[in-house]
């Protein structure tokens, strides 16, 4: 019997590429970066499964170029670039990689946020540069940490992380979320208050909500405004719930004192963007899930979420398989 075809859209770690190369006839893109619009539509056409990244945009058009795909499995946890009720419809099943990251990625939100509020990126590039000449009292003052009061927009499973690294710096913490944590509240803690407080009151604002149409550009102009001067902003969520432009005029106007950001928009950020010239912003490469033993999980989740679909199993991680009827055969 001929194993199912699975499209896989990047090189991912080997213990998923295992996994799949055992149980199914798998194709790998092998560039560094993803493939162009019109190959991806063609690499799909017969295939069974697909396991894409972010920057795969799955879609009618995708899902109309292939008539036999019945499994999209995304190397995330976020899933904006899928159509999941497009899939639904059609019968495929769609799954992500949720859970494994959490730690990882707060680990990360937190070095964005050391590292803005002590300047280490500014220091490093200063000593590189050749200008580290003696000590000096006024030399790259930065914003304590320890006994400031962070603010989490969004406080899922990786939101909560931040919190516990937080409460080791002995920091306030208060949070917004759609969805009230009272039991987060009492065991950690921390302070529940709307939208607005959070901004006003944060001397970091950490961003950890979903890409939705009502988080686009949640953070903009007016918000900026309403933050302390010394405050400065993390996001390791989704590049487009800030909006960049606003930011770089925040930035560069003395609005608020900085950013660390691990995701833009646009994503990648081009090296002509004015953003990139802020000296008070750290980006990152979008790696926040960056640890050899994180991607490797995530890997062999996604392809456990192929495999088990393609075999009418429970997925590790599904987003759909419980709405999914009529599948494909």
């Amino acid at each position: 019997m001929a194993k199912p075809k699975v499209f896989v859209s990047r090189v991912v770690p080997e213990s998923g590429l295992k996994m799949l190369y055992e149980a199914c006839d798998v194709e790998v893109w092998p560039g560094d970066l993803p493939p162009p619009r019109k190959t991806l539509l063609e690499k799909v056409r017969d295939v069974d499964g697909l396991l894409s990244l972010l920057t795969d945009k799955v879609d009618d058009e995708l899902l109309d170029a292939a008539p036999k795909l019945r499994v999209v499995a995304n190397l995330a946890v976020g899933f904006d670039n899928i159509d999941v009720d497009a899939c639904t419809r059609r019968g495929v099943l769609c799954g992500n990689t949720p859970g494994v990251l959490t730690e990882t990625t707060a680990d990360f939100a937190f070095a964005l946020l050391m590292s803005a509020a002590r300047r280490v990126v500014e220091g490093d590039r200063y000593t590189r540069e050749g200008k580290w000449l003696t000590w000096g009292p006024l030399l790259l003052l930065g914003q304590d940490v320890h006994h400031s009061t962070l603010g989490l927009v969004g406080l899922g499973r990786i939101g909560s992380e931040m919190a516990k690294r937080a409460k080791g710096f002995s920091m306030r913490v208060i949070y917004y979320d759609m969805f009230r944590r009272e039991d987060l509240e009492q065991s950690m803690g921390i302070t529940f208050a709307d939208l607005d407080t959070v901004i006003r009151e944060a001397d970091f604002l950490s961003i950890h909500t979903p890409l939705t149409p009502e988080t686009r550009h949640l953070m903009n102009a007016e918000r900026f405004k309403m933050m302390k001067k010394t405050a400065i902003l993390i996001n390791s969520a989704r590049g487009p719930i800030v909006d960049t432009m606003a930011l770089n005029d925040a930035l560069r106007s003395g609005t608020i004192a900085g950013a660390g950001l691990d995701v833009t928009d646009p994503e990648p950020i081009p090296m002509d963007h004015p953003l990139v010239g802020a000296p008070n912003c750290v980006i990152a490469p979008h790696i926040a899930s960056a640890s050899v033993v994180t991607r490797s999980k995530m890997s062999e989740i996604a392809a456990g979420n192929i495999i088990n679909g393609l075999r009418g199993e429970t997925m590790p991680a599904p987003l759909n398989q419980d709405k999914v009827t009529g599948r494909r055969k």
